[in-house]
């Protein structure tokens, strides 16, 4: 019988790379979460199933991550910019499956400054080589909104499979009713992808 042991997967953890940290979630993170979104929070979140428009709601997201990280269903991170210490968005492990050696990256939102630069390839790279060669996952999964094909485009990059749709899944904040697609990379896959990933980043911001 083929056994396979379940993840071991510790509490916060920093993931630290060249240009960017990410570190565990701390409370003040709520008021700098907020600082760094507030201004253009309905173009960050315009694709987010809940409600991410005042300082109010940021409240109920750190809530609601350290409940999950509680349950051991999360690991949330801070995105920060090393070179200026700047706080400027949050990602997370979430929808953690230890038994099927499974987790997925989600969660993830970045300041508009900060987009289109290294940060998420960055922290994708740092994220994935924790998930499969700290914990020894076999599968890490990502999904998107259907219509959010910038989000599509950018998790097919980093080496992710697209496997299909899941219709009418989300009930969004407004009231829309969103279809969602799943993507994944697979144990057998990443060495391929980190190579890529790798690459990328040798190109964009030098040796670590």
């Amino acid at each position: 019988m083929n056994l396979v042991a379940a993840l071991q997967i510790e509490g916060p953890v920093t993931l630290e790379g060249t240009v960017v940290r990410l570190e565990p979630i701390r409370r003040e993170h709520e008021q700098l979460f907020w600082q760094a979104a507030k201004d253009d929070a309905e173009d960050i979140f315009r694709w987010i199933p809940y409600r991410m428009r005042s300082a109010e709601d940021f409240r109920a997201l750190v809530d609601k991550a350290f409940a999950e990280q509680e349950r051991g269903e999360s690991v949330v991170f801070a995105t920060v910019e090393r070179s200026s210490g700047k706080v400027v968005g949050s990602t997370r492990f979430m929808n953690i499956d230890r038994p099927n050696r499974r987790v997925e990256i989600g969660s993830t939102w970045i300041a508009p400054a900060w987009q289109r630069t290294a940060v998420n390839t960055e922290a994708k790279y740092l994220m994935l080589r924790h998930a499969f060669e700290a914990w020894g996952c076999m599968r890490v999964e990502l999904k998107t909104d259907a219509l959010n094909q910038k989000s599509r485009n950018a998790i097919l990059r980093i080496g992710a499979k697209e496997e299909g749709t899941l219709r009418r899944h989300i009930v969004t904040w407004t009231g829309r009713v969103r279809d969602t697609v799943y993507f994944s990379i697979l144990d057998d896959e990443w060495p391929v992808a980190k190579a890529k990933l790798e690459e990328k980043l040798a190109s964009t911001v030098g040796p670590s």
